[in-house]
């Protein structure tokens, strides 16, 4: 089922969403070097980016590849964490991208990771930061501060280096929009029911006024929501003010 966690470029109104997801790719590439294992590949926009410059490329997904194998990409359905049928030692990188928040067992996804990389390789991971989240997200089984996943990740890694992705000044300013468009939908809220209701009951509602939601930002601000590009991002040391939480943990 396609839904509001699984950003598409098909959709103009997940348009800076979608940059946003593209922008890691992008700052990625340098990494991609050797074998790459993707976990969690989703609609495959990423491995047209990273697998050109990788020697053999394989990309998990609980779903069915939308792209064909072809050249040095191999695509495995896998339910994750594990990574049954992966020998130990096998790649120089793994990359994650928007997958760990949905994992329940964390620590085992972690492991695994660990288990397949060689000695000295790398694991890139990104997930959203709990703390400029608008609302909870009931298809996540928890969000992260950056403290938090560095310690989850050090469980496993000894070296692991924090950085942030931040938008400049039009990104924040649809950042801005959005919030006070969903405060406008939470004021309703008012037994607080986004967090005392079981996640399962509310990813539905949430799909759908999520989607409602975006959609009616774009139509209100077409202008700033397509001129937005991964240009329009940047990396730079962790702070509370990430988007999102991006890793790097050397084994």
């Amino acid at each position: 089922m396609q839904t509001a966690e699984r950003s598409s470029v098909l959709d103009p109104s997940e348009h800076v969403i979608y940059n946003r997801c593209l922008f890691a790719y992008e700052v990625s590439k340098p990494a991609a070097t050797g074998a790459v294992i993707e976990l969690g590949s989703g609609e495959g926009y990423g491995i047209r980016l990273l697998a050109p410059s990788a020697q053999k490329y394989l990309a998990i997904d609980k779903f069915e590849p939308v792209l064909q194998a072809e050249g040095n990409i191999e695509f495995r359905k896998l339910l994750l964490p594990s990574l049954a049928g992966i020998p130990d030692n096998s790649f120089d990188t793994a990359i994650t991208f928007q997958v760990i928040e949905h994992i329940k067992n964390d620590r085992e996804f972690v492991s695994e990771i660990f288990r397949v990389l060689k000695k000295g390789g790398k694991l890139i991971v990104t997930t959203p930061n709990r703390l400029m989240s608008l609302t909870r997200n009931p298809w996540h089984i928890r969000e992260y501060t950056g403290q938090e996943l560095a310690h989850l990740l050090s469980l496993k890694f000894g070296d692991v280096a924090l950085k942030g992705v931040y938008g400049n000044e039009k990104v924040m300013e649809y950042y801005l929009k959005n919030k006070e468009s969903v405060r406008k939908i939470i004021k309703y809220d008012v037994l607080n029911l986004q967090y005392l209701l079981p996640r399962q009951v509310l990813q539905i509602p949430y799909d759908f006024m999520n989607r409602l939601n975006r959609r009616k930002l774009r139509n209100s601000n077409e202008g700033l929501v397509s001129e937005v590009t991964v240009n329009d991002f940047f990396l730079k040391d962790y702070d509370d003010q990430a988007f999102d939480i991006y890793a790097v943990a050397t084994k």
